[in-house]
């Protein structure tokens, strides 16, 4: 097994940035995997890709999911920008094999212009959902030649929004590249389920425990409003039970990274603390990094 235990946003900006000191400062809170944020994967060098790899082993990390930045257009109605968003994974895929990353991000998108992860009335047509599958097709195609893994996430406003729907895109596909990142929060849609989260949370694993490549980790708390209303919390501070899901993880995917996110850069310490509670309490044992050419 080589279960580790990382994070996702905790170094700023775009991967040919990272410096040697951010990634010694995130290895010495703890964390041993990193996601590499890519804001153009045509645009790089040999040079680039072993100097990337040499400060990732210096600091005794391992690179992490890698996650490019081509917005909500793999399902646009815009031809030209969706080919582009194609041709971006297709191209996230090939830097992701070089770098050795274990898989890239596949983000479904949207029709709203304001962005991949806001809701829009079409997003859960049968129109969006055939050309989000002929997109990620297309990408798979690459990732299938270059060996490697697409995690796709979804979400409640996204063309991916159930378990149900995530294995049917899946099934649509039908390419050994292509898998889920489990990120629980995502698909919560009413008060029956954030209320009751267990059986909600087994639903993802019994349908696509089996494609299951990696996780994201953060968590979510019910707002006192009149319309049902949710916003995410820092880990510890919310309902989404992480010993639970980290059991059930580690039974379908014990080899995948999961990343802790969506808190601010200051904030990572403190939640790999409060985060390693619920992974003692679950009896979940963290490697360490592999040497370089293990």
């Amino acid at each position: 097994m080589n279960v580790l235990l990382g994070a996702a946003g905790r170094i700023k900006g775009d991967w040919l940035s990272y410096s040697q000191s951010d990634l010694n400062a995130a290895k010495a809170e703890g964390y041993n995997v990193l996601n590499v944020v890519v804001s153009d994967p045509s645009n790089y060098s040999v040079a680039d890709v072993e100097t990337f790899k040499h400060k990732f082993a210096e600091a005794g990390l391992e690179i992490g999911q890698t996650n490019g930045g081509y917005g909500g257009a793999l399902v646009s109605d815009d031809e030209y920008e969706r080919k582009g968003a194609i041709k971006f994974l297709q191209d996230m895929c090939r830097l992701t094999a070089e770098l050795g990353s274990p898989n890239t991000y596949l983000r479904p998108g949207s029709l709203n212009p304001g962005g991949a992860w806001q809701p829009h009335p079409d997003n859960r047509s049968e129109r969006i959902f055939d050309r989000l599958v002929d997109s990620a097709k297309q990408a798979c195609a690459v990732a299938d030649q270059e060996g490697v893994k697409i995690a796709t996430e979804g979400g409640v406003v996204c063309p991916v929004y159930s378990a149900r729907r995530m294995r049917d895109f899946v099934d649509a596909v039908g390419s050994p590249s292509l898998g889920f990142n489990q990120d629980p929060v995502n698909f919560v849609a009413s008060l029956d389920e954030a209320y009751d989260l267990k059986p909600f949370l087994q639903e993802f694993f019994d349908l696509l425990g089996h494609v299951t490549w990696g996780a994201h980790a953060k968590d979510f708390q019910v707002m006192s409003k009149l319309l049902v209303h949710f916003e995410e919390e820092e880990i510890g501070s919310g309902l989404i039970p992480h010993d639970y899901f980290l059991v059930e993880m580690q039974k379908v995917a014990p080899d995948a990274h999961v990343l802790i996110e969506h808190i601010p850069a200051d904030r990572y310490a403190d939640a790999i603390q409060e985060f390693k509670v619920y992974s003692d309490a679950g009896g979940i044992v963290w490697d360490e990094p592999k040497p370089p050419g293990a």
